[in-house]
């Protein structure tokens, strides 16, 4: 399991890092003129990309995050009954801080889409 968590951050820190080079443009082929346009172009793709970045490496993670939470709710509850109602409210309280986190994701995310104007 630390094998593939440790594959997959390595390709997520990969990605992250070879994303510049993709998106670069080369600048013999542009012209004066269009250099603002295609510069334009690539800022609000890169916008884009890092806005679809936060969101989904938000929401993997508040998933895994409440997934473990519940599983061990569910466990405490199963091995000590009588705790079951304070085992759920603590459950409740971290349910939520977890999801806060992913709606903050979001509001940044919104936030870097309407800065370059690609939302409203």
């Amino acid at each position: 399991m630390k094998k593939i968590i440790s594959v997959v951050l390595i390709t997520l820190a990969l990605i992250c890092l070879l994303v510049p080079f993709a998106m670069a443009e080369e600048a013999a082929k542009e012209a004066a003129p269009a250099a603002a346009s295609s510069s334009d172009s690539s800022t609000k793709s890169m916008a884009a990309l890092a806005a679809a970045l936060a969101i989904g490496i938000a929401a993997f993670g508040t998933g895994i995050g409440q997934g473990l939470g519940l599983s061990k709710a569910c466990e405490g509850a199963a091995r000590n009954p009588g705790a079951a109602g304070k085992i759920q409210l603590l459950l409740i309280i971290g349910l939520a801080m977890i999801e806060s986190l992913a709606i903050y994701a979001l509001l940044v995310a919104l936030g870097i889409l309407i800065n370059q104007k690609m939302f409203f």
